[in-house]
């Protein structure tokens, strides 16, 4: 269900699950239900691209509920301010948060962006396809490391 909530939420288009449709899961390790250690992609993301990721409202829509450090109007306010988050939480901390959140918090509302099981009511055409590649995934946290 927080796929479908988040594809209708954050206006996820089918030009973003068709990107992502492709991709196979890469597994990763979670320690301790707390953190995901190890990049997806095996190297770091990139700074400048997880912040376009996370200000496009289209694709990670970060800014629908949090506010963060971007001259960008109608900030959310429903989640966590993320500024200062780099140094709040480690960089596998970031990334199990944006690849899992409900680990670490089993009533968020933040939608899992790379996570395809245990789902319900999932729109059909996007049943299986998370909502960032693993790429886009290590960007994201590359950026939230940048805010101190």
């Amino acid at each position: 269900m927080r796929l479908a909530v988040a594809v209708v939420c954050l206006g996820l288009g089918a030009s973003v699950a068709t990107a992502v449709a492709t991709e196979q899961l890469t597994s990763f390790r979670i320690v301790e239900n707390k953190a995901i250690p190890a990049a997806l992609t095996g190297r770091p993301g990139d700074a400048a691209r997880g912040l376009a990721v996370a200000a496009d409202r289209a694709l990670g829509n970060c800014l629908a509920c949090h506010a963060m450090p971007v001259d960008q109007p109608s900030q959310g306010d429903v989640g966590p301010d993320l500024r200062g988050v780099g140094a709040r939480l480690t960089e596998g901390e970031l990334r199990l948060r944006v690849v899992d959140p409900k680990i670490v918090d089993a009533q968020t509302a933040m939608p899992a962006y790379y996570r395809v099981d245990g789902l319900y009511r999932v729109r059909k055409d996007l049943q299986g396809k998370p909502i960032l590649t693993a790429g886009q995934i290590e960007d994201v946290v590359a950026y939230l490391k940048t805010l101190k």
